[in-house]
């Protein structure tokens, strides 16, 4: 079930599911959604040279972008097959049996705007400010102003409350970000379990190196 205007306003009145801050409730909350605003902070994707990223490999991806922060008054220029993570203003928190979805407003979908490549999904749980997949499909440069309304959450109710949510407890990588957050898919299980197996090969193959020198100067 999705919640309509009515559910949402309960919901943040009772304190379970938090908007914040919710400034003019009057025009952000729509008939079955909220609409949220664009923070300062951008993280840019540099023009590099390397051949690829290699997502396990944390050096690489934070080399990869750079932190962008737009003063009051001015505006990001999201240029023509641009992609940048941007972030919402408000933070947001989800009670457990809520699940939230980002969408992006059809007003800037008609300047070819997209708001998020796949990341739509808000868990039950999860606390923070919502990071933004930012692109322009369009051919023209398309001024973004940070505090415009620029996507929209809308509410799912569980059949019932998630006995496992987003959050420390599990592990959540992106629990609590305060701005922008470029991928830590480095952080997950198996790439991990990978890293720890080349290490383990890695210090292996230099002790049976030892070993070898070892031999050699018994043998002499």
């Amino acid at each position: 079930m999705i919640l309509a205007d009515t559910d949402i306003l309960a919901r943040l009145g009772e304190g379970d599911l938090e908007i914040d801050p919710l400034d003019d409730p009057d025009t952000q909350v729509q008939p079955a959604s909220v609409d949220l605003r664009l923070g300062s902070e951008f993280l840019e994707f540099r023009r590099t040279n390397i051949p690829c990223i290699h997502p396990n490999d944390e050096r690489e991806v934070d080399e990869y972008v750079t932190e962008t922060h737009v003063a009051e008054g001015d505006d990001f220029i999201l240029h023509p097959g641009d992609f940048v993570l941007g972030t919402t203003k408000e933070r947001v928190a989800i009670p457990d049996d809520l699940v939230a979805h980002v969408e992006g407003r059809s007003s800037l979908g008609r300047l070819a705007v997209v708001v998020h490549a796949t990341a739509g999904l808000c868990d039950p749980g999860f606390e923070g400010r919502i990071t933004l997949e930012l692109s322009n499909l369009g051919n023209a440069p398309v001024a973004l102003s940070p505090g415009m309304r620029v996507s929209q959450l809308t509410f799912t109710e569980l059949t019932r409350p998630a006995d496992r949510p987003y959050g420390v407890e599990r592990g959540s990588k992106y629990q609590g970000q305060t701005g922008p957050q470029a991928s830590r898919i480095g952080d997950d299980p198996e790439f991990v379990a990978a890293r720890a197996e080349r290490a383990n090969a890695s210090e292996g193959d230099s002790e049976a190196g030892t070993d070898g020198e070892d031999g050699g100067g018994a043998r002499r």
